[in-house]
């Protein structure tokens, strides 16, 4: 038996590859199928099955694709309704992949389909579970995605504390858990860094399988602080469900050279988004006018997800030399597959054809530091709320809300201010600034470097201080 985990970082996401005896199963692939044939086909072996954990919500599973290629059969747990042909298991269903068996724990709770697959080696041991969003190391699943009328968040909270008490609490100490996200991912809120762990180490350390809990206190903590879904998470849920485009052709759609003249006809006559996808210390350098930073060297996908309402929106790139391609592959990640092109030479091609482009003023930790001293400045701080609450800069004229939320609170600023504008360390800082500026925001100044060089620079910080207990 073979188990190898294919971990994608900017997604926070695992996907599994299992082999036994030249048959393989492909649990919660990515868009891009191709990796898991080349794969199979190394090993002289052929893929049998994709399990599928639930209707993923923060990435479009390549779970179609891979099927049409390679004859596989798509499963999932039960209740899972969906516009293509599948096989919905039913619970404690097992399926055999060479001497191996897979076995189907049905544990709804993040949504009514979610499952757990068990592998049962050849000896019979039960070996590893691959938890889905079910069981994360340090968390669990939010249940709050899959709320109906008739179905509350609340409702949902409570199946995940049956499933995880009478599915997964009862299995061997031993069991090696392999779940669908890590840290970084917005499927839970406390994920581990750690990407694999051991069922019983989660038993003493997962404060969401603490013996003692009741079902109350579990629903309670559960749902406590978990911030909205991103807009995006709904879309991708229905196109796991109804189906999408096949990844190649939206690859060889959007990986098309432009020139500048071509270029900014689309971005004219089209309404096409222009977005730069390189440094935000190359962005803020120059850019072309109305374009907006989200770059690939952060997390791209989640926050193009969040920011960009419509999946249907055209799309322009500009990208650094020979990274095209890798910006189309994460775009369609989450269900964008509408690029239409990128620009050919980058930005110094847009120069040399004598085309405008705009700057974002940068300044340093220690130069904010002198401008504090002598003059009254507005800082605009757009990290999280839990890291503007745990501390910030101590200055009066401080405004602060999350990047996340920057349509809902365009208001809250005047465009007549000259804003600072910072996050932790200056990657989300210049998206906002890219997206103010388009929106007409032409007073604002980038902290390089973020919150993290103020700090270092010295500058005063006020630190949450928890209310005493006495």
């Amino acid at each position: 038996m073979k188990i190898e985990q294919i971990y994608t970082g900017c997604l926070a996401q695992g996907a599994y590859y299992i082999e036994s005896k030249g048959e393989v199963a492909i649990i919660d692939p990515l868009r891009e199928t191709q990796q898991y044939v080349n794969k199979a086909k190394a090993e002289d072996a052929k893929i049998k099955y994709i399990f599928e954990t639930h209707f993923h919500a923060d990435f479009v599973s390549g779970h179609l694709d891979l099927a049409k290629k390679t004859g596989a059969t798509i499963v999932f747990g039960p209740n899972a309704k969906t516009e293509y042909a599948i096989y919905s298991a039913h619970d404690n269903e097992e399926f055999k992949l060479g001497e191996i068996t897979i076995k189907v724990l049905h544990t709804p709770g993040h949504t009514l389909e979610s499952s757990t697959f068990l592998v049962i080696d050849e000896n019979g041991k039960e070996h590893a579970i691959f938890s889905g969003d079910t069981l994360f190391l340090g968390d669990v699943g939010r249940p709050d995605l899959a709320v109906k009328s008739d179905l509350s968040k609340e409702d949902l909270a409570g199946m995940l504390f049956d499933s995880l008490r009478n599915k997964i609490m009862t299995l061997p100490d031993d069991i090696i858990v392999y779940p669908a996200h890590g840290a970084g991912s917005a499927c839970g809120k406390n994920l581990s860094k750690e990407t694999v762990g051991i069922l019983g180490e989660q038993k003493k350390t997962n404060y969401a399988l603490r013996s003692d809990m009741s079902k109350a206190e579990f629903v309670k903590e559960v749902l406590d602080g978990i911030a909205p879904p991103p807009q995006y998470f709904a879309k991708n849920a229905m196109m796991n469900k109804q189906g999408y485009a096949n990844f190649e052709t939206v690859l060889e759609q959007g990986n098309k050279p432009l020139s500048p003249e071509a270029f900014e006809y689309l971005a004219n006559e089209e309404g096409a988004l222009v977005l730069d996808v390189r440094t935000q210390q190359d962005f803020v350098k120059g850019y072309i006018p109305n374009a907006i930073f989200i770059g690939l060297n952060g997390g791209f996908a989640p926050w193009v997800g969040a920011l960009i309402s419509d999946l249907k929106q055209p799309i322009l790139l500009v990208a650094p030399e020979g990274k095209a391609q890798e910006a189309i592959t994460r775009l369609s990640r989450v269900g964008y597959d509408n690029t239409l092109g990128y620009l050919e030479g980058g930005i110094d091609a847009w120069k040399a054809a004598g085309k405008d482009i705009e700057t974002i003023s940068s300044i340093s930790a220690e130069t904010l530091a002198q401008h504090l001293k002598n003059e009254t400045i507005h800082i605009l701080d757009v990290r999280k709320d839990g890291e503007f609450k745990s501390e910030h800069l101590d200055h009066a004229a401080v405004n602060h809300f999350a990047l996340d939320f920057i349509n809902a609170h365009m208001g809250d600023i005047d465009k007549n201010k000259t804003y600072y504008i910072h996050c932790a360390g200056g990657y989300r800082s210049v998206i906002a600034a890219s997206i103010l500026k388009a929106r007409g925001f032409d007073n604002l100044i980038d902290i390089d470097g973020g919150f993290d060089a103020m700090k270092k620079a010295g500058l005063p910080t006020t630190e949450y201080v928890c209310p005493s207990t006495l």
